[in-house]
């Protein structure tokens, strides 16, 4: 088993590197700009490499049956409509109108495939749905497809985010008796991993929409498959995703309070805040695998104790909101002290040029009233 997720990130480090070589020859590169949280033109859409790697996995378990041909057929079927939608977009850019339906087509057809979403294990009973749980699914899945693009602002911080949920969820899963969606989880991580060496800060090419998006409607598909099984809530998925699924939320709530057009780019993330003020994007990349360390711990504690699943899902949750909040104020703060200190430093210049320009037309003007 062992061997097979080496040969899966070994193939997605190579990969990787010849679209590298493909898409700067193409021209396909990310120009920053005012939103950009970076400051060197970089190769975009290298992601293609997790989705070519993960899918040619998921083809080839589902022709030997190590998972079921519905589940094949969703993230072969899905996953495709998604990232061509997305490589589409690092191409030559879509509406976002555009981009949303076929989103919600993917997401359709992923719910069609999985026998919709009867319910959610909250540990101590069952929350039953009728027809709303499958809408409220497809919803999701949506929402996760975009807040993954979201979240994929700077270096390392979307491989890190889906290495870490994928692998623990695999082993919640295997432990649970589901070896086929353990390994499915583990392909993913092996997939990202081969990337992601790529991608560490400083990144030698991003990801992309091909991948970003792509990460999140497999992630969605995996947690609504786990949870239908009965193998793995979806309350335990929300906990692993817990910094991505909170600093996107909010950050998105709090731009539709505020009036703006919540759906154009930005850099009001929270950990795009945190670059601003001057952290390096190897530190708050650190700083997210830290937290998602912590998050799968909590995780597995909610695994182990099903009755207390609902309360520890709700107090990390809101753990990480207040943390958001208070993240969100400190970084602000550090970068209002920066941009005071850069003007004033800019007046300095400006005073100190002005004061030495006024010497010297002084200067100037009495040496010719002399000549004169």
């Amino acid at each position: 088993m062992a061997a097979i997720q080496a040969v899966v990130l070994a193939s997605s480090w190579c990969l990787t590197g010849i679209v590298r070589r493909y898409t700067i020859k193409q021209g396909i590169l990310d120009v920053p700009n005012e939103r950009s949280s970076h400051l060197v033109v970089t190769p975009r859409g290298g992601g293609m490499a997790i989705v070519v790697v993960f899918l040619g996995g998921v083809f080839l378990m589902t022709l030997y049956g190590t998972i079921t041909r519905a589940l094949g057929i969703t993230l072969g079927g899905g996953g495709l409509v998604v990232a061509a939608i997305g490589w589409l977009d690092d191409k030559r850019g879509l509406t976002p109108q555009l981009r949303a339906f076929f989103h919600l087509v993917a997401a359709a057809w992923a719910l069609y495939w999985l026998g919709g979403f009867p319910g959610i294990d909250l540990g101590f009973t069952c929350l039953r749905f009728n027809g709303i749980g499958t809408v409220l699914a497809v919803v999701g899945t949506v929402w996760m497809i975009n807040l993954y693009n979201f979240m994929d602002g700077i270096d390392g911080i979307a491989g890190t985010e889906a290495i870490i949920v994928a692998v623990t969820a695999g082993v919640l899963l295997v432990v649970g008796g589901n070896l086929s969606l353990a390994l499915l989880c583990w392909a993913l991580a092996s997939a990202v991993g081969g990337f992601l060496i790529w991608n560490w800060p400083p990144a030698k090419i991003f990801m992309g929409d091909v991948a970003s998006g792509f990460l999140g409607f497999v992630l969605a598909t995996l947690a609504i498959a786990s949870e239908n099984s009965g193998e793995l809530s979806i309350i335990i998925w929300l906990v692993l995703l817990g910094v991505f699924v909170v600093d996107a939320t909010v950050t998105l709530l709090i731009r539709v309070l505020q009036g703006e057009r919540w759906y154009e780019a930005h850099r009001t993330h929270v950990y795009q805040l945190a670059v601003q003020a001057g952290y390096s994007h190897k530190q708050v990349t650190l700083a997210v695998l830290g937290l998602n360390l912590c998050l799968a711990v909590v995780a597995g504690i909610a695994w182990l104790w099903p009755q207390w699943l609902l309360a520890v899902g709700i107090v990390a949750l809101l753990m990480l909101v207040t943390l958001h909040v208070q993240l969100r104020s400190r970084f602000t703060g550090m970068m209002t002290t920066k941009a005071r200190a850069v003007q004033g430093e800019t007046l300095g210049q400006l005073a100190a040029s002005e004061e030495k320009n006024g010497l010297m037309g002084h200067t100037t003007g009495k040496d010719d009233s002399i000549e004169f």
